[in-house]
């Protein structure tokens, strides 16, 4: 089975200093173990922003790994981006909820991971389990 990865596992994973490295190569390897990996395009544009890491490293560490970039996001993936992405900005403005703020790349993500039947892996599911409650969600 294809599992589907989540940027901010990858951010835990290059920072050894992060407390959820262990967390992150864990369920990286466990994933890896399962079957393949693959990465949705906003992944890749988000981690383009990681410090100190260029688009070359990014680019041969999923070279290395064999971790897949999906390029193709459909049209359904973007409605179902946008529905989930429009009930999350509902609900915050219902709530008047002051918490740090999601954006469009987390709904695509998990949209890509629901739309083509791969579980994600993250390390932050509450967002997912609240947009996608149909979505298989794997905590690292």
């Amino acid at each position: 089975m294809t599992t589907a990865i989540d940027s901010n596992v990858f951010v835990a994973l290059w920072n050894s200093d992060d407390v959820m490295n262990a967390a992150a190569r864990s369920g990286l390897d466990s994933a890896l173990e399962g079957g393949g990996l693959v990465i949705a395009a906003p992944v890749l544009a988000e981690l383009l922003a990681s410090p100190m890491r260029d688009e070359a490293f990014v680019d041969t560490f999923f070279k290395d790994t064999g971790i897949s970039v999906d390029w193709d996001l459909d049209e359904s993936i973007w409605r179902a981006a946008g529905n989930a992405y429009r009930t999350y900005a509902d609900r915050r403005r219902k709530h008047r909820d002051a918490g740090p703020r999601r954006i469009l790349a987390d709904f695509l993500i998990g949209a890509h991971a629901l739309r083509n039947g791969f579980p994600l892996l993250t390390l932050d599911d509450g967002i997912y389990r609240a947009a996608f409650p149909r979505l298989a969600i794997i905590k690292a």
